[in-house]
């Protein structure tokens, strides 16, 4: 196979390599190839944030930067953008940036390992935020700094850190200049001759993604690499080719439907879940529940269903929502709801010259319910992540629950679960129980049994069996009160107080 060149603009320069295998990751890419030592190697799993690095794309005539792990991010992935690391923030005169400034003067770093990520985290937070005259609350930063870990501070400096930008002078990129420079490499990439040889294809279009994928049924087929990069870095694997959807335009979009919208299989999670809370508000603190924001901002929801983990907390609700998805071939496409997409254990009913195009996700049956109504046609929606951590955790026992009631009678029912199978299922006999019956205490009971009897489930270093069937019934108990109205039952429901700095 022939190599690919990567360019890429950092520091206001185009960097162009050559000879990158198709498996190297860009933290392995920055630290061993280009030097750039201060993005640090934790993890090798996207969990600890100490690789973070920053990312940035145009996005309706500005920059949209992303904080990402680059320690499971393929180096090929970032070809055409612009890239930040720690060493890139400062000043010529070697001023810092305020996203440095403020972790001095908050005394946000101890042992300093996990500091170049939480700087670059907070980086994200000031170009997508403070910048466009948001401020930074303690809840945001909280979330934005979801997937930085330290053990040495507390956090609570970095939080007051997060909030100190706000009081420094301000910096701002030259983002004339960047999207020109990413313009100009795009309309490169584009007038290209094809390399169907080379080790890592990255098309532009869905029609030359879908000939490629007939071409070459053997590559690997990656997005946004939050699960394959794992296959690098803990199972050492090497690709002999890559084929990469996540610059496909007709796949980077999110599509709004009379009774749906259809969600790219290159939109990145962070993307989908916002167009989905759109839709639901009452999902934003589910969504902002998985994983971490720079696995948010890496990942697509596409990848995520076509990987398929028993443990993804999308598919539960997906599931529960009534989601289909569309697969496309150059022989055409089909459409199936997303539960029947499974065959088993991270097996699926994809042909090999098949890739997943959308997922369609419905809109919802009717007006929005407040807390505790769900009677009057609208629809009650619930979903729960239960994990030893809260946040930046992987689910023990995922479950969604939609409800449609029509004077006291459940009229529609979906359940979605996760962590209970080898797939991500759909809970029918759980639904059964409940469909056409009136929403009551003891509906709730029946249902909540026949959840805990309908699957069995494994145990592992997360939970024991009887603890994941037990826990499933008692959800179906906890939807019962919060349809009546009682709050504060669950962590969701807390809510990080305001601190106001000194």
């Amino acid at each position: 196979m022939e190599p690919r060149t990567i360019r890429f603009i950092r520091r206001g320069e185009l960097v162009s390599l050559n000879n990158v295998p198709p498996e190297r990751t860009l933290l392995e890419l920055l630290r061993e190839d280009l030097g750039a030592t201060g993005t640090k190697e934790g993890c090798g799993e996207g969990d600890c944030g100490a690789c973070t690095v920053v990312l940035a794309e145009p996005d309706h005539g500005r920059l949209k930067y992303r904080a990402i792990n680059a320690c499971i991010r393929l180096a090929h992935s970032i070809d055409g953008m612009a890239l930040w690391t720690v060493e890139d923030l400062a000043g010529p005169d070697g001023t810092l940036h305020p996203a440095q400034e403020a972790m001095v003067q908050a005394h946000g770093s101890q042992c300093g390992f996990c500091t170049p990520g939480f700087v670059m985290s907070l980086f994200g937070v000031y170009q997508n935020h403070l910048l466009r005259g948001e401020p930074v609350t303690r809840a945001l930063a909280q979330e934005e700094l979801s997937g930085n870990l330290c053990r040495c501070t507390g956090y609570r400096p970095i939080l007051d850190a997060a909030q100190a930008m706000a009081n420094l002078p301000r910096v701002q990129q030259d983002e004339p200049t960047i999207l020109r420079q990413l313009e100009e490499l795009r309309a490169r990439r584009a007038l290209a001759a094809p390399q169907p040889s080379a080790s890592y294809l990255s098309p532009l279009t869905l029609p030359e993604l879908l000939r490629l994928r007939a071409d070459h049924p053997a590559a690997q087929l990656v997005a946004g690499c939050t699960d394959v990069g794992l296959w690098v870095t803990k199972l050492q694997r090497q690709f002999e080719q890559v084929l990469d959807v996540t610059q496909v335009e007709e796949l980077r979009r999110v599509e709004p439907y009379e009774h749906h919208i259809a969600i790219g299989a290159a939109v990145t999670l962070t993307a989908a879940f916002e167009a989905i809370a759109q839709q639901r508000p009452q999902l934003k603190t589910f969504f902002a529940r998985f994983a971490g924001l720079p696995v948010r901002n890496a990942g697509t929801l596409g990848g995520n269903v076509a990987n398929g983990s028993p443990i993804g907390d999308s598919m539960p609700l997906l599931i529960a929502l009534g989601a289909h998805v569309v697969l496309l071939s150059v022989r055409g496409h089909r459409e199936m709801p997303l539960e029947r997409f499974y065959t088993g254990y991270r097996q699926n009913v994809l042909a090999p010259d098949e890739v997943v195009g959308w997922i369609k996700v419905p809109r919802p049956a009717g007006p929005l319910p407040q807390a505790g109504e769900g009677e009057g046609g609208g629809e009650f929606l619930r979903a729960y992540k239960i994990s030893k951590r809260y946040d930046d955790d992987i689910s023990a026992v995922c479950l969604a629950i939609r409800m449609r009631l029509a004077e006291g009678v459940v009229a529609e029912v979906g359940i979605g679960a996760g962590g209970v199978a080898a797939t991500p299922v759909r809970a029918v006999q759980a639904e059964a129980a409940l469909r056409g019956q009136p929403w009551t205490e003891q509906a709730a009971r029946r249902a909540a049994a026949a959840l805990g009897a309908e699957f069995k489930p494994i145990s592992d270093m997360r939970a024991c069996a009887g603890y994941r069937a037990e826990v499933l019934a008692n959800l179906m108990q906890r939807c019962w009160l919060e349809t009546q109205g009682h709050a504060n039952i669950n962590l969701e429901s807390f809510r990080l107080e305001e601190v106001a700095l000194p």
